[in-house]
Parts: C-alpha cells; structure tokens; sequence
C-alpha cells in the first residue's frame, strides 16, 4: 500500500502551472522536522491537482504549516547534459491548512480555515 502523511511547513510558495484547459498543477516544497538528536528537517516535494492545486497556491504561502495525506511517486528524466536524474516526490489526495489564514490582499475579508478539495 503506498500512502503517505506528513505535517510540515512550506519552505516555498506554491507554484501553480496551467497544463490544459481545466487541468493545473501546483508544486511546493514541504519541510518536515526529524525527530532525532541532530534535529534538521527532510525537504520533500509536494504536488496536487485541478482544484486542490488553486486552493492551495490561493490560500498557501511560504512558513504555512499542512498537513498533507497522500502517495509516493518517482519520476525519472534525463537532463540536458544528458545525465539520468530521479526524484520523489508527495501527489496529495488531501491538504489540510493548519496555519491562521492570512489576508493575501490589503482590506481583504479572513478567510475560514480551508480544507483543499481531494483530488
């Protein structure tokens, strides 16, 4: 079974991509804490889809701290120099806002304390 829960704090702002109509992408990075003596934090890349990747890059900024449900993913490219690179990275089913909600736009109403839509 491949499912995965973490809880950290965006280390980026969400970065949201249009790939078709009706069909968009937001990635970040999530800092999750260790838990051993020398303390640091795991970097991990996060992806979510459709209208869970508006909320997020709506409502998410650099510091908020999630909660993220969802699976493991690897990919495998070659760069331009022709070397074989693989990653793996978080495809959220569920994003939670554990954060106060900001107000993004100066006079702006508070927003509720969001829950992104599952994929």
């Amino acid at each position: 079974m491949n499912c995965v829960t973490l809880v950290g704090n965006l280390a980026s702002d969400v970065e949201l991509k249009e790939l078709a109509e009706e069909r968009k992408l937001a990635s970040f990075l999530l800092a999750v804490d260790r838990e051993s003596a020398d303390g640091g934090a795991d970097f991990v890349r996060v992806t979510c889809w459709n209208r869970q990747a508006e909320i997020c890059a709506e409502y998410l900024a650099r510091g908020d701290q999630v909660a993220i449900d969802g699976r493991l993913r690897s990919r495998s490219w070659q760069d331009p120099d022709g070397k074989r690179r693989n990653a793996i990275e978080v495809v959220a089913s569920r994003v939670q806002f554990l954060s106060k909600p900001r107000h993004k736009e100066a006079g702006a109403a508070p927003a509720k304390n969001k829950e992104a839509v599952p994929a």
